[in-house]
């Protein structure tokens, strides 16, 4: 079995991206006519029970996604790789870093999850739990996550998108996974290449948070903050996203 993916350009340097929690690998597309792919060959993932992998079960866990991108680096003939993970993706690339540290070349790490996975308080947890079952509570994260700025009709799509990309029990899965999984003990003193952004609009997400974890732990990371940008820069800012990822990733062929 290979994972579902999308592959755009055909550049000598492979990448692989992995989306986030609320939807499949189309969250990146508004960033697609922006893309060096005379450099970049980009591989485009979507998880078990999400987008092209929507019929594929599994256990949804952290170590299982690593697996299934690491299977799909196999099968495209790539030795070694960047990695791009956006905010539940951004906490997969650092597993996939630290199971093959020697083929990862650099990692771009977007409005990520840590390696410690996230503590939530009561209320913010019955949130985010209820979002599997409740779709007003999917567009409820995602005002949040964007600093509750943006227009409702964009909001109503991610919703519908979010939906109709993933499987309830993906999505339910998944936010254990992210939430709830701790491996920075393994990734503490990893000297992978790192480039961790932020939205300036991230409602949680925020520049002490990433102080207190990835600039902890990764001796070789940088920390920047996407300006007018909330939890979904490749939506709002895409074209200022893809420059600073390549530039970052070009340091590092």
């Amino acid at each position: 079995m290979v994972i579902g993916h999308t592959l755009h350009g055909a550049g000598p340097q492979g990448v692989i991206v992995l989306h986030g929690w609320m939807g499949d690998y189309s969250v990146f597309r508004p960033m697609f006519d922006f893309l060096d792919t005379d450099t970049f060959t980009y591989a485009f993932v979507d998880y078990r029970g999400y987008g092209k992998s929507k019929e594929i079960g599994g256990d949804y866990t952290m170590a299982e996604i690593a697996a299934d991108a690491l299977a799909l680096a196999d099968h495209l003939g790539w030795p070694q790789f960047h990695l791009i993970g956006h905010s539940m993706g951004g906490m997969a690339v650092q597993r996939i870093a630290v199971d093959a540290t020697d083929r990862v070349q650099s990692v771009v790490a977007l409005t990520p999850v840590p390696a410690s996975g996230v503590t939530f308080d009561d209320q913010t947890w019955a949130l985010f739990s209820d979002a599997v079952d409740e779709p007003e509570k999917r567009t409820a994260v995602t005002d949040f996550g964007t600093g509750g700025r943006l227009t409702q009709r964009w909001l109503d799509m991610m919703t519908r998108r979010s939906v109709a990309n993933s499987t309830v029990e993906a999505f339910r899965g998944y936010l254990s996974a992210w939430a709830k999984t701790d491996f920075a003990a393994e990734a503490d003193g990893l000297e992978t290449p790192f480039l961790v952004l932020i939205g300036e609009y991230d409602g949680a997400l925020s520049a002490e948070f990433m102080r207190e974890t990835f600039l902890k732990w990764y001796p070789n990371a940088t920390l920047e903050t996407i300006e007018n940008a909330g939890h979904y820069p490749m939506y709002e800012t895409p074209v200022l996203l893809a420059t600073m990822m390549e530039a970052h990733m070009k340091e590092h062929v």
